[in-house]
């Protein structure tokens, strides 16, 4: 993010309670858990091309909340719909829907080696971790939890991406497989694991659909519901089995790779640490086209997918929903609203 430079010396760890960046907007306050307040900034470079003269961003944690704001017209657009929500908003001629795939994922890590808490066998052995991936059917947890609308993925970047490695395809739901790597890996009963979950609703679900899935494998997953900014504490300092954690994405894939999987990077929450894995998210940073750069990440993905430190189930579908007044929205993968060019009619 473009910021500041001398706001941010000045203003220091307090930068972000009144924050001095580039764009379309200019900070005017932020009540905490009320609002932030915007205005169009008339020094920006495409300053013609902003029609909205002002930004109130509202924080509603409840889906249903913001879905009938939106509706009775107190909101004028709100971000991260229900996909559960979508055949409502989509046979409402006053709203209007603009998706698009996301650039990041949705998986769990696993605590490999970030704590004594992944000494335990289902860190320490990657038979457990497939046995794991395989006990879970990705398609019917999209299904289930998503209404279909989300894609089922394995891997850092989705099936669209074209540095998807196509050599390693989404795997299908095999429970005798699964038991049969238990049984391999000296698993005698049902193995528990304390599954941390971020709480909220989307990702409750699909925890308990993971529970009766790997259950039917031979898991016993004890779900341990945690506030988010709880949850990444506990992840820093490696106080869980495994984490319930997604990563919104960025354009190239070396960031949904390099930090998650490099010895000792600032994301690799689950303690993986692999020579060979270091030398080749190395290798693809110092090539220049898409053939080799891939190359390098088929070989990332080989010893990644196999040894587990994060079992990728999904990608999601970045779902704005809006009044039919406004024009001239374009979703991005990213998740981030860019108002530019948008228009409200009265």
């Amino acid at each position: 993010m473009i910021v500041s430079p001398k706001a941010a010396n000045e203003a220091g760890d307090k930068f972000g309670l009144k924050p001095v960046c580039a764009g379309p907007f200019k900070f005017v306050e932020r009540v905490q858990q009320d609002r932030i307040v915007l205005e169009k900034f008339a020094g920006y470079w495409n300053a013609s091309n902003v029609h909205v003269d002002r930004v109130v961003f509202r924080p509603i944690t409840e889906s249903t909340v913001r879905l009938a704001n939106l509706k009775s017209g107190s909101l004028e657009m709100i971000e991260r719909a229900l996909a559960t929500d979508l055949p409502e908003i989509r046979a409402d001629a006053k709203l209007k829907l603009a998706t698009v795939p996301e650039l990041g994922y949705e998986g769990v890590t696993v605590n490999i080696g970030k704590s004594d808490a992944g000494k335990t066998a289902f860190g320490k052995d990657p038979r457990i971790i497939q046995a794991f991936s395989l006990s879970l059917d990705r398609e019917a947890i999209t299904r289930v939890a998503f209404n279909g609308e989300f894609l089922p993925g394995n891997q850092w970047i989705s099936p669209k991406n074209p540095y998807f490695q196509s050599k390693f395809p989404v795997p299908k739901r095999d429970v005798a497989k699964a038991k049969e790597l238990l049984r391999a890996a000296g698993v005698t009963g049902p193995l528990a694991i304390d599954l941390m979950v971020p709480n909220n609703p989307e990702t409750r679900q699909v925890a308990e659909i993971i529970q009766a899935m790997a259950g039917e494998a031979g898991f016993d997953i004890k779900i341990r519901v945690t506030e988010f900014a709880t949850s990444l504490k506990e992840a820093e300092e490696g106080r869980y089995q495994g984490y319930m954690l997604g990563w919104s994405g960025r354009v190239d894939p070396d960031g949904n790779a390099y930090m998650f999987h490099r010895t000792n990077a600032p994301l690799n929450y689950g303690g993986y640490s692999n020579p060979e894995v270091d030398k080749w998210l190395d290798e693809a940073r110092t090539k220049g086209t898409l053939p080799e750069r891939k190359a390098a990440y088929e070989k990332v993905a080989e010893k990644v997918l196999s040894e587990g430190p994060i079992v990728y189930l999904y990608h999601r579908l970045m779902i704005i929903a809006h009044t039919a007044k406004l024009d001239g929205y374009k979703p991005m993968p990213d998740g981030l609203i860019r108002l530019t060019g948008v228009k409200l009619k009265p």
